[in-house]
């Protein structure tokens, strides 16, 4: 199955040379997770669920200007908004590097201008305060927040995806958080908005 039919039934509509790009991102992934184990996504239809899970957020949040995306991994989510977001500026944090090689390789190969790879933890990322952060199956959402507390400030939103503890873990926050928990199959979006 093509990747638009995917993405229309999800409704999020992208441009045709964007939507090539993902189809490019994701054959070169499922090309190099055969050697270099990347992801557990083996197929190139495991890729497109990713890609989808990485994109539906797009349905409901405002695209921030700045965007880090801590623990990228394989590209997911950081790596595929930063093909669907040309105009936002993509940090990408990761600290393992099989994983930052093909990060750097893929932004080149798709040429992506508004990508920076960085090959630390995010604890050692220097930026200006970032207009959202995400992350995916990193660590808890406290720990999260404590670790990005440098490069975020009172107007910087948070994008996690979650799983099903999202719930314990934002009642273990301390102070008042302005969040929404948006619920897609197996998926919990924890989208904390600015106050």
């Amino acid at each position: 199955m093509k990747l638009r039919v995917y993405l229309e039934s999800e409704g999020i509509s992208l441009s045709e040379e964007i939507i090539e790009k993902l189809e490019k991102f994701a054959d070169l992934l499922h090309e190099w997770n055969q050697i270099h184990n990347l992801t557990g996504a083996k197929s190139v239809a495991a890729i497109y669920d990713n890609i989808i899970d990485s994109l539906y957020p797009l349905t409901f949040i405002k695209v921030p200007a700045t965007l880090l995306d801590v623990g990228t991994g394989a590209g997911f989510p950081g790596l595929v908004l930063a093909i669907a977001l040309p105009q936002s500026e993509v940090v990408l944090a990761e600290p393992l590097k099989k994983r930052v090689s093909f990060l750097k390789y893929a932004a080149i190969d798709l040429g992506l201008k508004n990508v920076k790879v960085e090959a630390k933890r995010v604890e050692f990322v220097e930026h200006e305060p970032f207009e959202m952060i995400s992350s995916r199956a990193v660590t808890n959402t406290r720990l999260l927040l404590d670790l990005t507390s440098k490069i975020s400030d009172e107007n910087t939103e948070y994008l996690f995806y979650k799983g099903s503890r999202v719930f314990d873990e934002v009642a273990q926050v301390e102070g008042d958080l302005s969040y929404d928990i948006i619920q897609k199959n197996q998926r919990n979006y924890l989208y904390i908005k600015k106050n």
